[in-house]
């Protein structure tokens, strides 16, 4: 295979959710560059590769991104298949966008991989589907963490009608609830945190806006976690197999 650069998802923990598109792609690399957040577990499909460890985790210290740049370019230049593997997508919250147009403004060929993302998945072993007919028309996406500290728009984002599915937000969940609250969120809009999303030690706590940070706090709420904040919160299994059912027989009447 051709010197290239795949920068794939490992989707959010779970090593049964990797894509089939994933596993080949470790099976063709000589170099896996590996997040901290990524199983371990799925190195399993690479076992002739040199792996390389290039923690990113958010709030934490990190291998500087124009070094994981330069390794890159240094080991597809050598004629090497290059897979950087990233905890859930690439794409969302992963720098997927900004190593591949670095790498093809260098003339590197990238393919990317889209893994499963954590936001997902952690809902979905909660029973929680992020939308539902008559209840969440969206989903919205966003970072707590950002690299200039600046603010989100939380006003827009209290009022959007979607579900928010907020990353990297355990630190800031005081000023996520105060912002929500002040942009006219009720107060006793459900909320399901979940840590370790996927994995067989995955815990979520379920709480409202009003009283999440101290529910976390009580609950020892650690990262990685996601929060679902938005009406969809308040699903179960259970709970979200009747709406299911309620629904096809009102289509099949």
């Amino acid at each position: 295979m051709s010197a290239k650069v795949w920068l794939v998802g490992a989707g959010p923990g779970d090593p049964e959710l990797l894509t089939l598109k994933a596993v080949r792609a470790l099976h063709e690399a000589d170099v896996v560059l590996i997040d901290d957040l990524v199983n371990t577990a799925v190195l399993e499909h690479c076992p002739n590769a040199r792996v390389i460890a290039v923690g990113k985790r958010g709030g934490c210290r990190s291998t500087p991104q124009a070094f994981i740049h330069r390794l890159m370019l240094r080991y597809v230049r050598q004629g090497k298949c290059v897979v950087r593997l990233k905890g859930g997508d690439p794409c969302i919250f992963g720098r997927g966008g900004e190593e591949a147009q670095w790498l093809q403004e260098r003339g590197v060929a990238v393919e990317l991989v889209n893994g499963i993302t954590a936001g997902l998945a952690g809902a979905t072993q909660c029973g929680i589907s992020l939308t539902l007919r008559g209840i969440s028309r969206g989903v919205t996406l966003v970072t707590a963490h950002t690299q200039d500290d600046s603010s989100l728009n939380w006003q827009a984002l209290a009022q959007g009608g979607t579900t928010l599915v907020v990353y990297m937000g355990v630190a800031k969940l005081a000023e996520i609830r105060e912002s929500l609250l002040a942009g006219g969120m009720s107060g006793e809009m459900p909320v399901a945190m979940i840590e370790n999303a996927s994995l067989p030690w995955q815990r979520e706590c379920r709480s409202t806006l009003n009283a999440m940070q101290r529910d976390a706090s009580a609950f020892e709420l650690k990262s990685p976690a996601i929060l679902v904040i938005g009406a969809v919160a308040a699903c179960s299994n259970e709970l979200l197999n009747q709406t299911l059912m309620d629904h096809a027989q009102l289509n099949a009447g």
